[in-house]
């Protein structure tokens, strides 16, 4: 089946749509090295079969989004035309409608120390719109469905973000990473998602990359900057220590209270770092119900 062609915003509007998990997990666990700055970037530019792998792994669990492997790359144009192609072979051999969410991580990723947890980097909005600009240009020159302003920790780099998107026609998702009901930079979240939502060209605003037990505040403030849907994939409740390049579980499982957030307008869901394709599976089953299809 061909990549799904509808656009992606007018299928939320008639119901919840799955997103895929993480990537670096999955790579991982198919025993590739993500050691390096690079980090999946490492992957895709030694053996993009195994990213395509990867998709296809999310894609047979049900995900009908799949985020690019461009999260941690810079300016290399044809690294991030390459995730996207990667995506999209994943996408095309599908048995269902998938589309390709093209990956935009913040500056802090590009990194690789940790930063991106904390903001504020010290560069000034047209700075942050300088970098990210020829990054946005290359994807989109590569064809995805729509791109994933995804993890960023303050206002600062929304606002340049949504600069470089103005008048481009592009269509976008917006997700903060928070902490405590703010972002990790410590706004105030109602703040930074009005912001986004303001923006014409994004067509959903929420939280990823985060804890569980964050994700319903932050929808429940989101609702009331936004009556649009909002989106939502958390981590598995871990905690990334940089200095180390580690996780830290937590003591015991961190519940998703799925019907809550779907309650509260999240319409957009799945996971991100060390959420794999059986915990997609298993949200995927709880978003469709009994009898639903992909349609």
């Amino acid at each position: 089946m061909p990549r799904a062609t509808g656009p992606l915003a007018d299928t939320l509007a008639r119901r919840p749509v799955l997103l895929d998990g993480g990537l670096s997990n999955q790579l991982t666990d198919q025993g590739c090295d993500l050691s390096g700055g690079l980090w999946t970037g490492r992957v895709l530019a030694e053996r993009p079969d195994q990213v395509e792998a990867a998709h296809t792994a999310y894609v047979r669990a049900g995900a009908e989004v799949l985020i690019t492997a461009s999260y941690q790359i810079g300016h290399d144009p044809a690294l991030l035309a390459r995730s996207v192609r990667a995506a999209d072979r994943a996408a095309r051999a599908a048995v269902h409608p998938v589309w390709v969410a093209a990956s935009v991580g913040p500056y802090g990723a590009v990194l690789a120390d940790g930063s991106e947890y904390r903001g504020r980097y010290g560069l000034t909005v047209p700075q942050l719109a300088a970098f990210h600009r020829p990054r946005i240009e290359a994807l989109l020159s590569a064809g995805p469905d729509v791109l994933a302003l995804e993890t960023l920790p303050d206002t600062d780099e929304a606002e340049a973000l949504l600069r470089v998107l103005a008048g481009t026609g592009a269509r976008a998702w917006l997700s903060y990473t928070v902490e405590g009901g703010r972002t990790r930079a410590g706004q105030p979240l109602a703040e930074a998602l009005a912001l986004a939502a303001a923006a014409p060209e994004v067509f959903a605003v929420g939280v990823n990359c985060c804890d569980p037990a964050d994700v319903l505040p932050a929808l429940e403030t989101a609702a009331t900057v936004t009556a649009g849907p909002l989106v939502a994939y958390p981590n598995d409740g871990s905690v990334w220590d940089a200095g180390t390049g580690e996780w830290h579980s937590p003591p015991a499982p961190v519940p998703w209270d799925v019907r809550a957030w779907q309650d509260a307008g999240a319409r957009l869901l799945g996971g991100c770092c060390r959420v794999g394709p059986d915990r997609i599976a298993a949200l995927g089953r709880r978003l469709r119900g009994p009898g639903r299809t992909h349609r």
